[in-house]
């Protein structure tokens, strides 16, 4: 799926976000690694990586061609600021409404408006693709995340109180959120 837009941060400073093609795949293979090492908000952490840098390229050249899934990278003054992207929860017909989003945001970048940007992004392509409803797990101490997704339209759905359990044996609530489209 394409992708292509400039939007003005918080800052004033241009951002653009466009789908990641075959060339960035160096660029968010080390984006990946990087900000799964910054927080532990995220799914898996760095080493946990299942991607090389040429599994990386394939996989961006797929989501490129998808007409129901895309990989949104955030350029600040060139420089890779962070990825988003949806992907169908499956095909099948009972599930074929539903897309999975996911986002990631280097910590250099954070609170500048890169996630609302790259999540807007995300339910343009999610509504292109005839998605009805997009959905997504977020830690349930990432309050900017929350406030954020609920301030565009998501609504929690449920709870998981042991989604997560990090490498510290901590539990990690995850909130289920949802936003549906007409």
């Amino acid at each position: 799926m394409k992708y292509r837009k400039t939007v003005v941060l918080k800052d004033g400073e241009e951002c653009v976000l466009k789908n990641a093609g075959a060339s960035d795949a160096e660029a968010v293979y080390e984006s990946f690694n990087l900000t799964h090492g910054e927080t532990e908000n995220l799914l898996s952490y760095p080493d946990e990586n299942s991607f090389d840098v040429d599994q990386e390229r394939q996989f961006l050249i797929e989501q490129e061609k998808s007409e129901y899934a895309v990989e949104i990278c955030a350029f600040v003054a060139g420089q890779l600021a962070g990825t988003a992207g949806i992907e169908p929860v499956g095909r099948k017909e009972k599930v074929k409404h539903r897309a999975e989003f996911g986002i990631s945001i280097e910590k250099a970048y954070w609170g500048r408006g890169i996630g609302r940007a790259l999540t807007q992004a995300c339910m343009e392509c999610a509504e292109k693709a005839g998605y009805l409803q997009i959905e997504l797990d977020v830690v349930s101490t990432n309050m900017a995340a929350i406030s954020l997704y609920k301030s565009i339209g998501f609504v929690e759905y449920g709870r998981n109180p042991r989604r997560f359990q990090t490498r510290g044996g901590e539990w990690q609530e995850l909130v289920l959120m949802r936003r549906e489209f007409e």
